[in-house]
């Protein structure tokens, strides 16, 4: 279930997240053509990585998407990454296996990728298009 939030007048913004914006609203979704297209041409690595990343959700996810009201994203990947936690659990308990600490900092390290490179759409879309969803992959090609 989607809601729509009704849009604020104008709102500030700091000079990052406006550049964001802007980029998602001229070019659209991450899985769109055209992204890509003017993802690519985009000058330099850092500023790749200011439009695909965002690196304090990289280092403290759950906490930072529930600053910014996205909560319900928060709690999406929050159960995905329990369920595959508990799975994961399981599988190598019938197996008498134990998680190794190499595994172990491999899952954290993707669960972190999935809030840096969700975050900054996620954002776009409650703030400027007034999308606030479950789903923390809209937008996004999974394959």
């Amino acid at each position: 279930m989607n809601t729509t939030v009704p849009l604020p007048t104008k709102r500030k913004y700091s000079a990052k997240w406006q550049e964001r914006f802007d980029f998602f609203e001229a070019h659209g979704a991450p899985k769109d053509p055209s992204f890509n297209t003017a993802f690519k041409a985009l000058p330099g690595f850092g500023k790749k990585m200011l439009m695909q990343m965002n690196f304090i959700a990289f280092f403290f996810g759950p906490i930072y998407l529930f600053v910014l009201g996205l909560w319900k994203k928060n709690l999406a990947l929050l159960g995905i990454l329990i369920g595959i936690n508990i799975v994961l659990s399981v599988i190598l308990a019938l197996l008498g296996m134990e998680l190794s600490q190499a595994m172990g900092t491999g899952m954290n390290v993707a669960g972190s990728l999935m809030y840096a490179l969700t975050t900054n759409y996620s954002y776009y879309l409650k703030e400027v298009k007034g999308e606030q969803g479950w789903n923390p992959f809209k937008g996004f090609r999974l394959v």
